[in-house]
């Protein structure tokens, strides 16, 4: 599937999140262990499956928080069974619901949500310093599709031209799969180069989409 599973925290707490938990959570762990990180909690970008699938390998090896938007544990519950092998699912016990311009401290690092929907109603990227880990909300010339269940093309266009386009020139993004030949770009040129962000209309950004997209 070609995702990005991220360790991000501050490097002299050695205290580190992960993101998007799934795939391989031994090698993660594996790789934690090596460079003396200690995992004390995990962000869900969104529900999909090949997002979150390593939630309960993560949770046999250590008790900690899941931070998910609000609108997207909401949403998975009700999809219920129906949700189907697309959409993974919160224990309650665990699972913390957050909302757009909430932040956790991760150590000494301060990191904030942001809620992003379109992809799916609780789509949510994260900001830690100049960097944005984006999910499949957007990516290096690309945004996420919205054709599948809780997909909206209008809040994706929304999301991303009012939340993400306004971040600073410097941002560095950081998205959620590996579609590009480099793993990260700035925003300032995500803001001259992608298509999608290039839009000036909703009319334009649909038609692009095509109530469609790029990848999951």
């Amino acid at each position: 599937m070609a995702n990005f599973v991220y360790l991000v925290g501050d490097s002299a707490a050695r205290e580190v999140f992960l993101i998007d938990p799934a795939w391989q959570i031994d090698t993660i762990f594996k790789i934690a262990q090596k460079e003396d990180l200690k995992i004390t909690g995990a962000l869900v970008t969104h529900a999909h499956y090949d997002h979150c699938n390593g939630l309960d390998e993560l949770l046999e090896r250590t008790d900690v928080p899941i931070y998910v938007n609000a609108d997207e544990v909401d949403f998975t519950k009700s999809l219920g069974e129906r949700g189907g092998t697309l959409f993974g699912q919160f224990p309650a016990s665990n699972t913390k619901k957050v909302r757009s311009g909430d932040s956790v401290k991760i150590g000494g690092i301060d990191l904030t949500f942001i809620h992003t929907p379109g992809h799916t109603p609780g789509s949510q990227c994260f900001t830690v310093g100049n960097r944005l880990i984006s999910g499949d909300t957007l990516f290096i010339r690309g945004c996420g599709r919205s054709d599948l269940p809780g997909g909206d093309p209008e809040k994706l266009y929304e999301s991303l031209t009012q939340k993400l386009m306004k971040l600073p020139d410097d941002t560095i993004l950081y998205p959620g799969h590996d579609y590009s030949d480099a793993p990260t770009s700035k925003m300032k040129d995500e803001k001259i180069k992608n298509p999608y962000l290039m839009c000036t209309t909703l009319n334009s950004f649909l038609g692009l989409v095509g109530a469609g997209g790029k990848g999951l």
